[in-house]
């Protein structure tokens, strides 16, 4: 779907702008649009393998397991379910999702996204089990201590103070995150009380 709204609106815009006589204009848009999107993949492959060394370093010196122990009160709290042996596997990927999330590294969380998802699917024998949404929308909420997208773009971009974005951005996705985990838990108390009534979920 969204392949066709994007071409819709690319050849509306050239059409607009045959019409209205500034072709040239949007050639030239088009020309410079890709100089700078090849420049700015250069520019983000180089932060990408930065953090992504970093964060093999992490796992190597223990840290990331740290963190995994940490976290894992928490990932039980919001995965109740998953606390069986057949979650143990869903969890582990769960919880490592989170953290690269967290550290700002998106990239390299989608791989455990994707594992965490097939683990949830072979557990639930529904096509959307709370898990699933769970992990979704906490996924959606993304806390991050350190943005390193938005960073990354911001000094590709010139920016005066690429890191001025640590702190709102904190904020920002602290509140998210919190939103999203009080509209989890309440959707998940609400499908409790329909399995228990009507012994659905």
């Amino acid at each position: 779907m969204l392949n066709y709204i994007w071409a819709f609106m690319l050849l509306s815009g050239i059409a607009y702008g045959a019409w209205s006589g500034n072709i040239v204009e949007v050639s030239n848009a088009i020309l410079d649009s890709s100089a700078q999107a090849i420049s700015l993949a250069i520019s983000m492959a180089g932060v990408v393998a930065l953090w992504c060394g970093l964060m093999e370093i992490a796992d190597k010196a223990g840290i990331v397991r740290m963190l995994s122990k940490c976290l894992r009160p928490v990932i039980g709290w919001l995965f109740p379910r998953l606390k069986c042996k057949d979650g143990e596997k869903a969890m582990e990927y769960i919880t490592l999702n989170f953290i690269m999330n967290i550290l700002g590294t998106g990239w390299s969380a989608t791989g455990p996204g994707l594992m965490a998802m097939e683990e949830l699917a072979e557990i639930s024998d529904k096509k959307a089990s709370d898990e699933m949404c769970t992990f979704l929308v906490m996924n959606i909420s993304s806390l991050q201590l350190i943005p390193v997208n938005i960073i990354a773009y911001r000094s590709a971009y010139g920016a005066v103070a690429p890191t001025a974005i640590i702190l709102p951005a904190l904020c920002s996705t602290g509140i998210s995150t919190a939103a999203a985990l009080i509209f989890c838990k309440a959707a998940m108390g609400i499908s409790r009380l329909r399995e228990r009534k009507y012994g659905i979920r």
